[in-house]
């Protein structure tokens, strides 16, 4: 009965295979025909005639705006990272040449990341079948195809995670002049809500990203002791204090009695091109928010500008009625870190170097985020640990350093790392004049062994996001931030 049933698809398929092939005289030369060899020749069919058969020509309706539509639109639309806009066929088409040229080097859609080495929630990598195909549409002259079957362009929500349930904006926006040089600033953002709530995403929205180089964003939760969270000033320059603890001062964030509120540390945070991750689901982080209080963004870095501009931030909150059953912590390994820099980091001029930071757990943990940081003379960057039975675990490797682009890499599941693990970070630095980051001309000794931010200075940081171990941690998955 099988044979009854398989044999006209493989007379089918005899004839498919002598049309595409030299004729051959199976029966006289392969005597028994056995089955099998009907199925070897059935597949060589499929593949020897699929192969010499044209392919359609690709078209932006039906083959390229899928692609840009998925992987480009999100950056290249107004109010984004992307210098201009992807969304219609008339956009695609004015930049198609670069299109081709920056997605066959891989600059674009930037992914530094080495996906062969680890993988994380968002990446977006091109095929190289999309990169051909893209290469292909422009060789045959960026052809539209049949509009009516074209997708419409992607709209985009104004937060990827709905409507906020609290929006705290910059009271006033922050005016950056057109001197060329760095600029430091504490911020504060105060808010009053009706009662206690319990947060289960907090989404920081830059309002100049061109700009921003960094922002470290904390909550500060006011009691009883501070009438007035919306008192003035809300900003100052840390150029021209000495001390954190005066910048506090000079935007009156302290208590009416001069007692220090509590601070909730490392809410949200940014880095050229990356915020990090709003949430992480599966039960996993969240804050409680008192109904008076702050965000604070300490240590914001704005990069030199030439012309004046302007800032205006501000955080989604998402609101849950359940309290953080498994709160996040975090380490930082290097620059300002808990472990030290090996050699210190000095780079000097006309040299590659590469410097080591590493550090052991001191208990069973379960990573969600890993955070690489460089500045421009960073060249390649690499982060696993080594538990103590020699075991390797891969965190992340980035072979071609981007200042640009700083992802805050989450694991799609939890990650273990046991008790007595090494975390060891690898970075190195091109200060060469082959650097074309190099902010220096000719190059000179850059250090980082002094702490400052400074794009021209240095630092090696791995900022590691994690939770303490509990069993079945490895099965979690991370990412859905639905209520």
């Amino acid at each position: 009965m099988g044979s009854d049933r398989i044999r006209p698809y493989v007379d089918i398929n005899l004839k498919a295979f002598r049309a595409c092939h030299a004729p051959v005289d199976l029966r006289r030369r392969h005597a028994p025909f056995h089955l099998h060899s009907m199925v070897v020749i059935l597949l060589f069919s499929l593949v020897g005639c699929r192969s010499d058969r044209p392919q359609p020509a690709p078209t932006f309706a039906e083959t390229i705006a899928p692609i840009v539509y998925r992987n480009c639109a999100v950056c290249h639309r107004p109010g984004e990272a992307g210098p201009f806009p992807l969304l219609t066929y008339e956009d695609v088409v004015r930049k198609a040449k670069t299109i081709v040229a920056v997605t066959k080097a891989r600059y674009m859609p930037p992914w530094p990341a080495d996906p062969v080495y680890s993988h994380f929630l968002g990446e977006r990598i091109l095929s190289e079948s999309d990169i051909q195909t893209i290469a292909t549409w422009v060789e045959n002259g960026t052809p539209l195809g049949d509009p009516a079957k074209a997708p419409k362009p992607p709209e985009f929500a104004s937060s990827s995670l709905g409507v906020p349930d609290l929006v705290v904006k910059m009271r006033e926006p922050i005016t950056l002049p057109g001197d060329n040089t760095d600029h430091f600033l504490v911020i504060k953002l105060p808010y009053e809500i009706p009662e206690d709530r319990f947060v289960r995403a907090i989404e920081f929205v830059p309002g100049n990203r061109k700009l921003m180089h960094h922002m470290n964003g904390h909550i500060v939760q006011y009691e009883d002791r501070k009438k007035d969270p919306f008192e003035g000033p809300y900003s100052v320059d840390r150029q021209n204090l000495r001390t954190l603890e005066e910048s506090y001062a000079a935007i009156r964030v302290l208590n009416d009695d001069g007692s220090y509120p509590a601070l909730t540390k490392s809410v949200a945070n940014y880095l050229p091109g990356a915020v990090s991750p709003a949430g992480y689901g599966a039960g996993i982080g969240g804050w409680a928010l008192n109904r008076r209080g702050a965000f604070l963004m300490r240590d914001v870095h704005y990069g030199p500008s030439p012309i004046e501009a302007e800032d205006l931030s501000y955080f989604n909150v998402y609101f849950t009625d359940k309290a953080p059953a498994r709160p996040t912590q975090e380490m930082q390994l290097g620059t300002l870190g808990i472990s030290e820099i090996v050699p210190p980091l000095i780079i000097p001029p006309n040299e590659v170097k590469t410097f080591t930071t590493k550090t052991i757990v001191d208990r069973d943990i379960s990573l969600l985020t890993v955070n690489p940081h460089m500045h421009l003379l960073g060249k390649s960057f690499e982060a696993f640990a080594e538990t103590p039975e020699g075991m390797r675990i891969p965190l992340v490797k980035i072979p071609k350093w981007s200042f640009r682009w700083q992802y805050f890499y989450t694991f799609p599941k939890l990650v273990k790392v046991p008790r007595g693990s090494t975390i060891t970070a690898i970075g190195t630095y091109d200060n060469t004049a082959d650097n074309p980051n190099n902010p220096f001309v000719p190059p000179r000794e850059v250090i980082g062994t002094n702490g400052s931010m400074r794009m021209t200075d240095e630092m090696f940081q791995l900022i590691v996001t994690y939770v303490p171990y509990q069993a079945g941690d490895e099965n979690i998955a991370l990412g859905d931030l639905s209520p």
